[in-house]
């Protein structure tokens, strides 16, 4: 929490999507889960379903994370206080971080020294002690990296870095990684790497040194995906050998066996067992490392998988159930692919070949599944990472045979969030993005036995789109919720909230009484069908029969010419994604057509009954902007003013004016007047140049008929408009870092016209400013004057990484001259964000 005197701000929500590359998730043995989205690293616990924080600091999209210690070495660090991450970047940065589980803080140690000059694409780790760890870093420029790394004694101190080798692997480069520790004590490592060329090559070397290539694996007949050791195998006499699964575009999986062969003094080639087994005719090479020399075999080969294997884990080492001290490595193994399913191997018992025996997946309208599987360290809980940005979580919740059931994950989008609006009660907001959906978030409350609490849910989906979303406002209904959304197509598209969706709120807003009887005469509609091609929605009526797919069945689900009928679906707890992406969607009702160009920015009036639009544009004429009206849907006005797009538009609260601000560097101010009769009348009063670059953004001051701009040129200026319709500036805030991109203002007392201004910027930050706005008089006439104080910079911590394209303060009724609210931003950085904002 941070706190300036007079506000402080918390965070009470971060929704964000996973960026879509392989490698980039990692499940660490302190139970947290890391993934990229965007340039943040973000952090989620698997126990609340919540984003905890999210790491800034990269200047390039994450592709990968890896803790250390990861979840195969959770047994090793069970009083560990201090867990440390690498994130890496398309940039080729490497930056390790610390997390002290006690005070929960993160902290940046060190960015590495830089020796990859393209995007990294695999990180993977080995637990050498506990204050010790060796890992293996690889980029697209074909350099491999093997560094050792001593963490310091207590938390804050200084890790000690060094790289043991830099391996140069040619034009093809690596893009899965492994290491372990050779059987038979020698104190030799073997790094396993494969990636464009279909091998898989062994590299050995000491924990202290160089790393020479031992031999090459052959036998997959496309690209290697991921590959993993398993810790040296503990039966009961044997420690001799140590298996590496690897997986591959080519739909299989491989399991090879790599067998000390005992050292070279003693065996003169007869260390060999005579016994006959299927790996003695497919053997491979033998391969010397120190004095030891060891046999690879190829122990099994799985198919099962209907497309390319992304991600093969052994599960995490157990304790061995004599309660001992001792640990194994059980025989199972997680694989994940772009099937959109993930399977657990074992081997049968009797005969020791292996079979898949769990197998889990999910529908979704995409054709591609998952980028990665992982196990959590108690081996009772599997994760995947999926195409769309999502994550699906199984946990086995069977007591004496496996029963695994989906469980709540964080959620979010997976590309920049271009627009937010709250609902008109405040109960939740609605978000949209270039990744092509619009989300609803809200707070879901739950009652436990020692008290009631609510966490921040995805609870609906309403709009799964085939063009990237730039705008959207939220319109009056009857009884109802409404928006308007603007995409990459001339169209505006109205959507209705359904009957399943209206229940579904009630249940998260755990309200009382009986509004649900009130609606259920005015919603007949009960949910919406997705469209071949994902443009138009159609309505699901309550009278009609709903016909259940065939989920098992070979009807073609990811047929353009079938999609599925969606069965809309009351929510009575948060959902998952597949609920998400079948069950949430919202009828669309009508279109707004008139607009040369895409769509780029909507707004509404304060009574709902008024829509602006505006469209990206070159010309004065395509720049205009349309207004309709709520209901009969109709273009009721066309103002001219602007010559290039306009990028925001809000109207006052009173509803008699509308500001619009543009690319050219100018705002206008329209008298706006409804008249009872359905005709709106409207005059262009004001319009003038403010700023040096773009501006971005604009907003009203709730209190009276003063505004904010703010503009590329890093400035953000507070106007007044006068009776006699001229503006005049009355105050600049000081120069901010960077170019401002959003803003937002909230009154807290109207008798001191006194408020809060949120200003967003392009580097992500956030910052708060008090305002009051008075009136002086010099005997003529009355002039505005304005003072304003930075009440607050928010921890950039909490803040975006990348560009905030929107802010807005949650509207309640008690808004005014209350001392806490909440405040929501978007940004590119894909994250959708709530601040919990208190004046004290």
């Amino acid at each position: 929490m941070s706190d300036n005197g007079k506000v402080q701000v918390k965070r009470a929500f971060i929704g964000a999507g996973c960026n879509r590359i392989v490698n980039n998730v990692s499940w660490g043995a302190c139970d947290l889960v890391s993934y990229g989205a965007q340039n943040a690293v973000a952090i989620f616990s698997p126990k609340s379903a919540q984003i905890l924080t999210t790491l800034p600091g990269h200047k390039a999209v994450v592709n990968c994370t890896h803790w250390l210690p990861s979840n195969k070495f959770a047994f090793k660090a069970k009083q560990l206080d201090q867990h440390y991450l690498l994130s890496g970047d398309a940039d080729g940065a490497i930056i390790l971080w610390e997390l002290s589980l006690s005070e929960n803080k993160w902290r940046h140690v060190l960015q590495l020294p830089q020796p990859h000059k393209k995007g990294v694409t695999c990180i993977a780790g080995f637990m050498v002690s506990q204050s010790e760890a060796i890992f293996a870093s690889s980029s697209s420029d074909g350099i491999v990296c093997i560094w050792d790394l001593v963490f310091p004694p207590s938390p804050g101190g200084d890790c000690k870095l060094s790289c043991l080798e830099t391996l140069s692997v040619g034009s093809r480069p690596m893009v899965a990684l492994s290491l372990a520790e050779l059987p038979g004590n020698t104190g030799h490592m073997a790094l396993a790497m494969g990636g464009l060329d279909n091998k898989i090559y062994l590299y050995c070397g000491e924990k202290t040194g160089k790393f020479v290539r031992a031999c090459e694996l052959k036998g997959h007949t496309d690209w290697i995906r991921s590959l993993d050791f398993s810790l040296p195998i503990c039966n009961s006499s044997e420690t001799n050998s140590l298996l590496l699964v690897s997986s591959s575009q080519d739909k299989g999986i491989r399991i090879w066996k790599m067998t000390l062969l005992g050292s070279l003094a003693s065996t003169n080639g007869t260390g060999r067992k005579n016994k006959i087994s299927l790996a003695s005719y497919i053997e491979g090479p033998v391969f010397v490392a120190g004095s030891s020399s060891y046999q690879i075999s190829l122990e099994s080969l799985l198919i099962g998988h209907e497309d390319w294997v992304y991600s093969v884990q052994w599960q995490p080492p157990l304790m061995a159930p004599d309660g001992g001290m001792a640990f194994y490595q059980p025989q199972s193994i997680l694989s994940a692919a772009m099937d959109k399913t993930m399977m657990i191997w074992q081997p049968e018992r009797k005969t020791g070949v292996w079979m898949n025996v769990v197998s889990v997946g999910e529908l979704s309208h995409c054709a591609l599944g998952f980028y990665g599987g992982h196990w959590s360290p108690d081996g009772q809980s599997i994760l995947a990472d999926g195409y769309g940005g999502s994550f699906h979580l199984w946990r086995n919740v069977g007591v004496n045979s496996d029963n695994w059931q989906p469980q709540k994950v964080p959620s979010g989008h997976f590309a920049a969030v271009t627009d937010i609006a709250w609902a008109r009660s405040g109960e939740y907001m609605l978000s949209v993005s270039h990744d092509q959906t619009t989300r609803i978030f809200a707070p879901w409350k739950y009652q436990t036995s020692d008290s009631d609490g609510e966490s921040w849910h995805e609870i609906a989906r309403p709009q799964v789109h085939g063009h990237d979303i730039n705008c959207v406002t939220i319109i009056r209904g009857k009884g109802n919720h409404r928006f308007v959304s603007g995409a990459e197509e001339k169209v505006g598209r109205v959507f209705e909230a359904p009957l399943s969706f209206l229940k579904t709120l009630h249940h998260a807003t755990s309200q009382q009484g009986g509004f649900l009887e009130d609606l259920q005469v005015d919603v007949q509609v009960l949910g919406a069908n997705m469209s071949a091609l994902g443009l138009s929605q159609k309505p699901i009526y309550l009278n009609a029969s709903i016909e259940t797919p065939d989920r098992n069945g070979n009807d073609g689900l990811d047929t353009l010419e079938s999609i599925p009928d969606a069965v809309p679906v009351v929510l009575t707890e948060p959902p998952i994604d597949d609920q998400l992406a079948w069950h949430t969607l919202w009828p669309e009702s009508h279109k707004l057509y008139g607009h040369g160009n895409e769509l780029f920015s909507l707004c509404c009036d304060h009574e709902g009954n008024l829509i602006a639009s505006s469209c990206k544009a070159q010309s004065a004429t395509v720049a205009e902007i349309w207004l309709w009206q709520v209901g009969s849907w109709k273009a009721v006005g066309r103002l001219q003013s602007h010559s290039l797009t306009v990028t925001q538009m809000e109207f006052s609260h009173d509803n008699n004016l509308l500001l619009t601000v543009s690319r050219d560097r100018h705002f206008s101010i329209f008298a706006i007047n409804q008249t009872g009769t359905g005709e709106v009348n409207y005059k262009l009063l004001a319009k003038q140049e403010a700023h040096k670059r773009i501006i971005w953004a604009c907003s009203w001051n709730p209190f009276g008929h003063e505004f904010a701009t703010g503009s590329r040129d890093k400035t953000v200026k507070i106007w007044a408009v006068e009776e006699e319709s001229s503006v005049k500036q009355i105050l600049t805030l000081p120069q901010f870092n960077s170019s401002v991109t959003a803003l937002s203002w909230i009154g807290l007392d109207r008798q001191r016209n006194h408020g809060l201004l949120a200003v967003g910027m392009e580097n992500g930050l956030i910052e708060l400013w008090n305002l009051s706005i008075r009136r002086t008089n010099d005997g003529s006439t009355t002039l505005p004057a304005a003072a304003a104080a930075i009440a607050i910079q928010l921890d950039p911590f909490i803040c975006h990484v990348s560009a905030v394209n929107r802010l807005a303060w949650r509207n309640s009724e008690k808004s005014e001259n209350c001392t806490s609210m909440q405040l929501a931003s978007c940004g590119a950085d894909h994250c959708v964000r709530v601040f919990e904002v208190t004046v004290v």
